[in-house]
């Protein structure tokens, strides 16, 4: 069984968020950059993550793959660096109601609004997030007292949120809201997450 982390990634990607949580555990990784349509839609590959996708981990034997799934699964495993609350710890529920919120919710209505699909009012309840508006002010209460998801404990949730916020403000699919831009701004400038952009920066233009 192998401690080895390895990292699949491509630096114009959703790996972008795997790689700011694997520099803020500061354990060592391996990574194993994957070009779009070659070596991801590989067999090789494809034997990892028969979605052809990246990122995913590979870490004592276990694949994991989903940006939220690969964030809880690394905090958990390296307890050391503190960022996941115990199991034991209250503040559990709140780190996993926000970071699965942004994968569900949010995703789903960030994409929905992207590609100009809504549901109709009377069928929004079979919708997970409902309409986009309700998604946004309910997301805006998971930021708006900070400084932090937990008060004033960072955490693997503000690694995957903040990533969700952080782009939907560069790519204007989330509002340009005081409250988001002051929590992104935080996150954004911790060593760590600038780490993981020079790391990712350099990658792309050896790929293009």
């Amino acid at each position: 069984m192998s401690e080895e982390i390895v990292f699949y990634t491509n630096p114009m990607s959703r790996g972008r968020i795997v790689r700011w949580m694997l520099e803020e555990l500061g354990q060592p990784y391996r990574t194993e950059v994957m070009d779009y349509g070659t070596t991801m839609k590989g067999a090789d590959y494809l034997a990892i993550n028969p979605m052809g996708k990246v990122p995913a981990i590979r870490h004592r034997g276990v694949t994991v793959t989903e940006c939220a799934a690969i964030c809880a699964y690394l905090a958990d495993a390296f307890p050391q660096a503190g960022l996941a609350p115990a199991l034991d710890d209250a503040a559990r529920g709140t780190y996993l109601r926000w970071m699965f919120f942004a994968a569900g919710p949010v995703d789903s209505a960030v994409t929905a609004r992207s590609m100009g699909w809504q549901a109709p009012p009377e069928r929004q309840g079979m919708v997970g997030y409902g309409n986009y508006e309700q998604m946004v002010d309910a997301l805006e209460t998971a930021v708006e007292t900070g400084p932090y998801i937990l008060g004033e404990r960072f955490s693997a949730a503000d690694v995957y949120v903040g990533s969700q916020i952080g782009w939907g403000l560069q790519f204007k699919t989330l509002p340009e809201r005081e409250s988001f831009r002051a929590y992104a701004g935080r996150i954004m400038g911790r060593p760590a997450a600038q780490r993981a952009r020079e790391l990712d920066d350099a990658l792309i233009p050896a790929r293009t």
